[in-house]
């Protein structure tokens, strides 16, 4: 049986019952309707998943597909079609080669362009949302192909359609709209403008940006390296909480606190994590905290699933107890649970 460890970006994972690359749609389709009704899980990069030491009981289907189609206008920009296989950050780095922005603070981010819209990344004050026009699916329900615009795709934070009807939608290709041009829009988050050397609310270079936005997140052990142990992650473990009002009064002052249209607050997962007494470094046999980031639970060479999850848990009891706030994995956890 092949052992899904070969193919994750935490090098843990068990064995897969049934195990299938695809590198086109027909395939995909095949392979999709050839599980019948037994489980899948669709994996592209496999760098936002923890699997569990038992492996998965079904039928994995490793997407490849990564066909890329573009039309350009000089006024309105690009609308380019991307396979769901296709490396998100090769992408990126293709879009702002072509001179295109938009894309640039998503720069460094592991994965596949499939499953961007799942989770709706997002980074330094954008998200893939804000790009998407359409994304193609298979309905495994219907057994057809559906297509959904962007508000279709009911995107919030760190969330969508598809991932909220999990296991029904498998995503085939998606569409992007970008603009062409040299410049950013306003920088709004400190830390980069301080790494480019700007304010806050000023613009950037788009190239300047990616490569500053790569060096945060190297140091934050946050671009895989097959050289360093502290980079084996799934990036960041858990999304920042998006609490009541309420809540948010109670904290300390200094802790982040980013309003919502909703008038909720989203706070920082790490900094809440780093007042409660998780740091960087700790560890449960295998499994250990980043030492450049508490964000990124890392695989020291030795780690099993179960350690990463008991890792993931301890961290998540330390945060309740001194916040009373219970924080949410924002990798997929495939056959494992968290305490």
């Amino acid at each position: 049986m092949t052992q899904l460890s070969d193919f994750t970006s935490l090098r843990v994972g068990g064995p897969a019952k049934n195990f299938v690359e695809v590198s086109n749609e027909a395939q995909i389709i095949a392979a999709i309707e050839a599980a019948g009704g037994s489980p899948i899980l669709i994996m592209g990069g496999g760098t936002n998943m923890l699997v569990s030491d038992t492996g998965f009981d079904g039928t994995v289907i490793r997407i490849s597909n990564d066909n890329i189609e573009s039309e350009v206008d000089a006024c309105s920009g690009a609308t380019l079609t991307i396979g769901a296989g296709q490396n998100w950050d090769d992408f990126v780095e293709t879009t702002i080669s072509r001179g295109f922005a938009g894309l640039e603070t998503l720069s460094g981010i592991p994965g596949t362009v499939g499953a961007a819209p799942i989770q709706n990344i997002g980074a330094y004050g954008h998200e893939v949302s804000e790009f998407i026009t359409r994304v193609r699916t298979y309905d495994r329900a219907d057994k057809k192909v559906r297509t959904f615009t962007n508000s279709e795709c009911n995107f919030t934070y760190r969330s969508s359609h598809f991932k909220l009807e999990k296991d029904r939608y498998v995503i085939l290709d998606v569409a992007f709209q970008l603009r062409q041009g040299e410049a950013t829009t306003p920088i709004t988050y400190a830390e980069l403008a301080t790494a480019l050397g700007v304010s806050v609310g000023e613009k950037s270079s788009v190239i300047a940006t990616r490569e500053a936005i790569l060096d945060l997140r190297a140091k934050k052990g946050m671009i895989l390296s097959l050289a360093d142990h502290d980079s084996w992650s799934a990036g960041s473990f858990f999304t920042n909480p998006i609490i009541s009002a309420e809540i948010a009064a109670t904290l300390p002052e200094d802790a982040p606190r980013w309003i919502q249209i909703d008038g909720r607050v989203k706070t920082s997962a790490a900094w809440l994590m780093e007042h409660a007494g998780v740091h960087k470094g700790d560890s449960v046999s295998g499994a250990r905290i980043s030492t450049k980031h508490v964000l990124a639970l890392t695989n020291s060479g030795t780690a099993t699933a179960t350690d990463i999850a008991s890792l993931a848990s301890e961290a998540r009891a330390k945060v309740k107890a001194v916040f009373g706030i219970t924080l949410e994995a924002e990798v997929n956890l495939v056959g494992i649970n968290l305490q």
